[in-house]
């Protein structure tokens, strides 16, 4: 079966050679304007690394070479609004490319040596399959990874052309590969700049000579028709509590209008606290008092009771914060201080002790506190100071994921045996039937440390 697998890849990667000649599309179409002349690389330079680029048979090559930086091809032009569209093939896992998006450049960079950053649709030739997300190269990294839309993780096929369509309309971004929807951001950082293409830096000598194919790069600037997206993808939105026209479509709603209190009441009360919570330019925030849970300012609950949802909420945390983000809280305890529900831990890892308590890291930052641990990279989390994007998804199977910056960090079942094993090891081992509720509402916590939040939106789920 080994062998019958190695000669399948080999002759999927034959084809994919013998397939590289461009056939280049019609150079007059509609409002299109040809990036690239099929001939030569008039209009491109090469900047940072020192991968080489070649044009042969109407296409584009890039070589991978050992221990440069990551090279790109970009324009000498450069653009503000528009709709590109770039055919795209690799061949080999180590091949990791993608496509530059009102991309910047700063001479200085790197020693004076130039450094590339800004926004950049992926192409992700590994099992991890993230390609036509949006990555913040040399800033702030993943802004959309495929874990926010997995359906779209098979859209880029290996050793065969992709087309890739990228629209950078305004303050949005969407991309698609293969006419396959795949990442959706409303991002104010860059509003022009140039297109690049991508070799990326190898430092395996095995890798040396693998080679990444561009075609058919064109563009349009002029009289621009966006394309709807028309499916359930969810939206990265790094403003202020705003939804997007196919969020609204899609039943999302907000739970912060980015103004008032509407929608919210003091845990245990009938109405908003008076101090401690304070709304300013769009943002929630939690006045940081001696680091204590609930006995300065209190617990805010929604209004509302949900059951089956998703939930996302950008935070920003201060040095050394803790605070948490709880579901299924029904107030029925009669308990003192914060109220019981299941909790996605806002934690300052590094700086707060309670990192160290629990078991198996189970406090820290968007795990199911004390139940069950994230898995997350130390490279997806934004530091204090920074916005990070939190979600929690419930579906009506009792189903639940965390996410941080768009990325999945642990699930669970609620009610299910390992579930149950998990509380009966915890803190909420003296609730009955903890984490188990029917319905109940959303908790944004005080626990004395100063922590802000935008964008709380969310979608019920069927």
């Amino acid at each position: 079966m080994k062998n019958l697998k190695t000669l399948a890849l080999l002759f999927g990667l034959v084809l994919g050679f013998s397939s590289c000649k461009s056939e280049p599309k019609e150079k007059t179409d509609g409002n299109w304007r040809n990036l690239f002349d099929g001939e030569t690389l008039n209009g491109w330079k090469t900047v940072m690394g020192e991968a080489p680029f070649e044009v042969k048979d109407g296409v584009i090559i890039g070589t991978a070479i050992f221990n440069t930086p990551n090279t790109f091809l970009i324009t000498e032009e450069t653009f503000g609004d528009y709709i590109l569209e770039v055919d795209i093939m690799i061949n080999h896992p180590s091949s990791n490319s993608g496509v530059m998006v009102r991309g910047q450049y700063d001479q200085s960079g790197r020693g004076g040596k130039g450094l590339v950053y800004g926004y950049q649709i992926e192409s992700d030739p590994t099992d991890r399959a993230w390609s036509g997300g949006l990555y913040d190269e040399a800033r702030r990294g993943w802004l959309y990874p495929l874990d926010l839309n997995p359906d779209a993780k098979s859209a880029f096929k290996m050793g065969e052309w992709n087309t890739y369509r990228i629209e950078a309309i305004g303050n949005e971004i969407k991309s698609w590969i293969n006419g396959q929807e795949v990442a959706y951001v409303v991002d104010d950082m860059d509003k022009s700049g140039f297109v690049g293409l991508q070799v990326h830096s190898i430092y395996d000598e095995a890798h040396v000579g693998e080679k990444t194919y561009f075609r058919n790069v064109r563009i349009q600037t002029e009289d621009l028709e966006p394309k709807p997206f028309k499916g359930d993808v969810f939206v990265v939105n790094t403003g202020y509590n705003e939804l997007t026209d196919l969020e609204k479509q899609n039943g999302w709603k907000l739970l912060f209008d980015g103004e008032s209190s509407d929608g919210w009441v003091g845990a245990y009360k009938e109405t908003f606290p008076e101090k401690g919570w304070n709304i300013k330019d769009g943002v929630l925030t939690i006045q940081g008092a001696d680091g204590s849970e609930s006995t300065n300012f209190g617990d805010i609950v929604t209004t509302e009771m949900y059951s089956a949802f998703d939930l996302a909420f950008d935070f920003k945390i201060t040095e050394g914060a803790n605070s948490g983000v709880k579901y299924f809280v029904t107030l029925s305890e009669g308990n003192t201080g914060s109220a019981i529900g299941l909790e996605y831990q806002i934690l300052d890892d590094e700086r707060h002790p309670d990192a160290k308590m629990g078991r198996d890291g189970n406090r820290t930052l968007s795990s199911l506190y004390d139940l069950k641990t994230s898995t997350k990279q130390a490279r997806f989390v934004r530091k204090p100071g920074e916005w990070n994007q939190g979600r929690i998804v419930v579906y009506p199977d009792n189903k639940v994921e965390h996410y941080i910056n768009g990325v999945k960090v642990l699930e669970y079942v609620r009610g299910s045996e390992e579930f149950r094993e998990l509380v009966a090891q915890s803190k909420y081992k003296i609730w009955e039937n903890f984490g188990e509720a029917k319905e109940g509402r959303i908790l944004l916590q005080d626990h004395g440390d100063e922590v802000s939040y935008k964008n709380i939106k969310i979608k019920t789920l069927q």
